[in-house]
């Protein structure tokens, strides 16, 4: 009997990939998380994992991939946490950047560089970006009045400003918003504002910046938005995020802050200024691949070759549909623009959200202290990742998930299938089989290919949640394969041949696996190639054409592995009493934090105030647009739809994400009501 030699799992090369002519060529960015904290779960599942995902599964699709992130490191936010810690902004950034390199090593994350926005690569291209956006007339100049600390010398971005909210009163209103009525709000509107940093009250004083004119670019951003939105297939979030703001009508956009840290501003009277970080930060992409390869520009300045796939948190989607292809656009010159944007809602922790200070949820480094391999946390934010509506984190949820499908579904069938194998009967050695002659396995390769089909399709489309549905359904197709042949030893005692089919046939399907879950699960996906000791398989064109693995000639095994252990359901406590969550009584660790009595009843009646049904009822029929109408309408519809889900106790994650959708429904008609009280 002859066997074939002991394969090496396959480990991509790290030459940096370039872009080739007529072939297929991604460039992959996840949005550059703040270098000021610890990346949380949602903070992960919502750029950095989704988008590995993608560029794993283009990489093994044979696409000439590169991806790349890095830490934004420019800004007040960075500033701010400098003081707080009594660090310089570079040492606090060499801090943090650190941690977020740890951790998604940690999570397996496969970046062609994680690199940083503090290089000089980042200052070249982003001045030599606005040289030309400012030289084609496409930059304004406006007078702004600002707050200015005359203790500390300087103008205080809204972050340094603390004051009495001018809605609610609520004390302790930050300056870009209040934490007791949530209302934006601008810190030159506080009432008795002081300065964060020596609590003294400033003074108003004008200071000029400069602006993007979005409406002179307004006619090529809508072409743009019109053209790639429907090439690229937007996801559903970032085009109704996108034309609510080409609808409302774009506005001149300030591009420079009154900060120190940050990329200077090369204009003469502006010297002392910086730009604003969301003019800065999207130009980390290309200067991060500049500092991979001085070849960069084959990236990002070719689009006929290139397309680029971004993925990030729906709270980024404007600054990468509209601030970003519009600056690039106001060069003049020929850059590779957004061609996917794939976006998620929020993922939540435990009915609440996630907060450090608090220390609610799992960030980064817990994920290390739980002991639970990595292949576990991938897997259920890929199966929860929020595509379509919030999702919520719960330890309930993720034991049972770890259990009753990673062990009992994909575990189970791996390990079966290897083991028999590995079994004296067989002596590791996979045998000879015939491929898909029997009825019951011309169905299965049937079924498989099918499966196959709708998986790849998926990951075209960035259908990333759906695409691990499809590997699970896999998987189970192949335990229901080995429950309907009974493989056993009264099997292999009865009918030598028959067996060594099935095993055969669930082997391939094993093997198949490999590839399916290799973008969810890397390391899980190494497991099972070398268990069963062949290279990591690229994906088939059809599981119909033939085995993958050795059909006509016996294929020597690994040794059988555990992919998954199963977690006891009584940790599900003692997870919680540690990360935070709800407690016993329903409550949120996360709760907001407590604010005067005074304060919540006049937010409430702020709140009330602005109730868009109610202000709709006071006005004259007459004026009532077809629009508001129907708005109301869903209002109505969808408040009814809320209320029958209360009355029946259904879930507290379904509730919620109808309820979203009726605040949704809600602040497109205020904004409707709006527009008719102003004439509009």
């Amino acid at each position: 009997m002859s066997t074939t030699k002991r394969a090496t799992p396959f480990v991509r090369s790290k030459a940096v990939p370039l872009p080739v002519p007529g072939q297929r060529n991604v460039l992959v960015t996840s949005a550059l998380p703040y270098v000021n904290n610890e990346p949380h779960l949602g903070n992960i599942i919502g750029c950095v994992l989704s988008a590995d995902a993608y560029a794993r599964f283009a990489r093994l699709r044979g696409y000439n991939t590169l991806y790349v992130c890095g830490t934004d490191e420019y800004g007040t936010a960075t500033e701010t946490k400098a003081l707080e810690e009594g660090v310089s902004c570079q040492a606090l950034c060499d801090k943090y950047h650190a941690l977020h390199k740890s951790i998604y090593e940690l999570f397996e994350i496969d970046f062609d560089l994680f690199g940083r926005t503090t290089t000089p690569q980042q200052t070249t291209i982003a001045q030599d970006i606005f040289n030309k956006v400012e030289a084609n007339g496409f930059v304004t100049r406006d007078t702004l009045t600002q707050l200015y600390c005359e203790t500390c010398q300087r103008f205080l971005a809204d972050r340094y400003v603390e004051g009495t909210c001018p809605h609610c009163k609520f004390t302790d209103a930050r300056g870009d918003q209040c934490d007791a009525c949530q209302k934006l709000l601008n810190a030159a509107d506080l009432i008795q504002p002081r300065c964060k940093l020596d609590g003294s009250k400033p003074v108003t004083r004008e200071t000029t910046h400069l602006f993007l004119d979005l409406p002179k670019l307004t006619p090529e951003l809508t072409e743009f938005v019109d053209t790639k939105s429907a090439l690229g297939k937007w996801s559903a979030n970032s085009i109704a995020i996108t034309r609510g703001w080409l609808k409302e009508g774009l506005k001149p956009r300030c591009i420079t802050r009154d900060l120190k840290w940050g990329t200077p501003v090369p204009l003469e009277g502006f010297t002392d200024k910086v730009f604003y970080v969301w003019f800065d930060a999207p130009i980390g992409y290309p200067s991060i691949t500049a500092n991979l390869t001085p070849e960069w520009e084959r990236w990002w300045k070719n689009p006929k070759d290139v397309q680029l796939y971004q993925f990030m948190g729906k709270d980024n989607i404007p600054f990468h549909t509209v601030i970003f292809p519009s600056s690039l656009l106001a060069t003049r010159e020929d850059w590779t623009l957004l061609h996917h944007v794939s976006t998620t809602e929020y993922l939540n922790y435990e009915g609440g959200k996630f907060s450090k200070s608090r220390k609610t949820g799992v960030f980064g480094s817990n994920v290390r202290d739980t002991g639970i391999p990595v292949s576990v946390w991938r897997y259920y934010l890929f199966a929860n990742r929020p595509e379509t509506s919030d999702s919520d984190f719960s330890w309930k949820d993720f034991i049972a998930r770890n259990n009753n499908e990673l062990l009992n579904n994909l575990g189970n069938f791996v390990n079966r299938v290897v083991k028999f194998v590995a079994s004296p009967k067989y002596a590791s050695v996979l045998p000879a089989f015939e491929w898909a002659v029997h009825s019951v396995d011309i169905q299965l390769v049937a079924d498989i290919d099918a499966l196959l089909t709708q998986y790849l399709d998926a990951l075209e489309n960035v259908k990333i949640r759906h695409g691990l549905q499809l590997a699970m359904a896999v998987s189970a197709r192949g335990n229901q394969y080995l429950q309907d042949n009974k493989l056993d030893n009264a099997l292999h005692a009865a009918d030598p041949k028959r067996c060594a089919q099935v095993l055969g046939h669930a082997a391939n399907v094993a093997y198949l696996l490999a590839a399916l879950f290799y973008p969810y699960m890397p390391a899980t996906a190494a497991s099972i190639a070398r268990q069963l000791n062949a290279p990591q398989p690229k994906y088939p064109a059809s599981f119909a054409a033939g085995p993958l693995l050795a059909a006509e000639s016996s294929h020597a095994i690994g040794k059988p592995e555990y992919l998954f252990k199963r977690i006891d359901e009584k940790l599900e406590g003692e997870f919680r009493a540690k990360y935070g969550g709800q407690t016993a009584g329903g409550n949120s660790a996360d709760a907001a934090p407590a604010v005067d009595k005074k304060a919540a009843k006049k937010a409430a009646a702020a709140k009330k105030a602005a109730d868009p049904v109610k202000l709709l009822e006071k006005m004259d029929p007459a004026k009532i647009t077809p629009a508001a109408r129907e708005l109301q309408a869903k209002v109505a519809a969808q408040g009814e739809k809320v209320k029958t889900l209360k009355t029946a106790k259904a879930d507290a994650t379904t509730v919620a994400n109808e309820v979203d959708v009726l605040l949704k429904f809600k602040a497109d008609l205020l904004a409707e009501v709006q527009a008719i009280a102003g004439g509009k």
